[in-house]
């Protein structure tokens, strides 16, 4: 683990490999070791940065609220120590949403995006009262909250088939303290659309659907790219692809770095 600071905040980082360079970012209540088995893999043949976002992992948090600007800031506070100027981008859920509005506001550092299990269009009104609920519940009961979160991910037909992996990912996100999970929740609340971007990025777009996906409505979270060059890649299972459909993901990762 590596550090840099970020508006006096430890924002930690690893980095392996080299290459061109794909800097991975992590979903909600996770961090950057649920890339460990993809990163090993990317490495081989390019530069992988992964990093710890506001608030998760090892990164401290910034403030009572992390906006999505916030986390790209602090991206780019990691990027600029190392002295990289263009990356491709891959973003898992929340990531995804930092990965955009890192495009939005650094245009000229990326080289690509991945959005795995994720979206650039802003929470409905309804998931904006759910983020409420769930600030409610993860005063009232952390450990209950997180374990629900956590198995809410998967879908149903993988979650006895993977239980133990489902218990370390609970343990990983037992690892983010009650700060960081608040300030996320309202940062991912107030995002804003970023649809825009898919119709005028000048790099690569790739958009990674889950079938069964509990959290992102697969037939809804498709239309957005309609009229788009964006990249689909659709796999049968739940939010959680790293995990879910593990040596599809690597597969499909390598070969859109080809392409940048």
């Amino acid at each position: 683990m590596q550090i840099v600071y970020f508006k006096n905040t430890t924002i930690a980082y690893s980095d392996s490999g080299k290459g061109k360079t794909i800097v991975l970012l992590h979903g909600f209540l996770e961090n950057r070791g649920m890339w460990n088995y993809h990163a090993a893999i990317l490495a081989k043949k390019h530069r992988v940065v992964a990093i710890d976002l506001l608030g998760h992992g090892s990164s401290e948090c910034l403030g009572y609220i992390h906006t999505m600007e916030d986390m790209a800031d602090a991206v780019h506070a990691v990027l600029h120590h190392l002295k990289i100027k263009t990356a491709v981008f891959v973003g898992h859920s929340m990531g995804g949403y930092v990965s955009l509005a890192f495009a939005e506001l650094y245009p000229d550092w990326v080289k690509g995006i991945v959005l795995l299990n994720s979206t650039a269009k802003e929470d409905s009104e309804e998931r904006k009262i759910n983020r409420l609920r769930a600030i409610k519940a993860v005063k009232q009961n952390y450990t209950t909250f997180i374990s629900m979160a956590i198995a809410n991910l998967f879908c149903e037909e993988n979650r006895d088939r993977l239980r133990n992996e489902i218990d370390t990912v609970k343990e990983e996100a037992l690892k983010t303290p009650l700060q960081g999970i608040i300030a996320a929740l309202e940062g991912m609340r107030e995002r804003v659309n970023r649809e825009k971007l898919l119709h005028i990025a000048t790099f690569p777009i790739l958009l990674i659907l889950g079938k069964k996906d509990p959290v992102l409505n697969y037939s809804e979270t498709i239309t957005q790219i309609e009229g788009t060059e964006t990249q689909f890649v659709s796999f049968p299972d739940g939010h959680m692809s790293h995990i879910e459909n593990r040596d599809d993901l690597s597969t499909v990762l390598l070969d859109f770095m080809d392409q940048t």
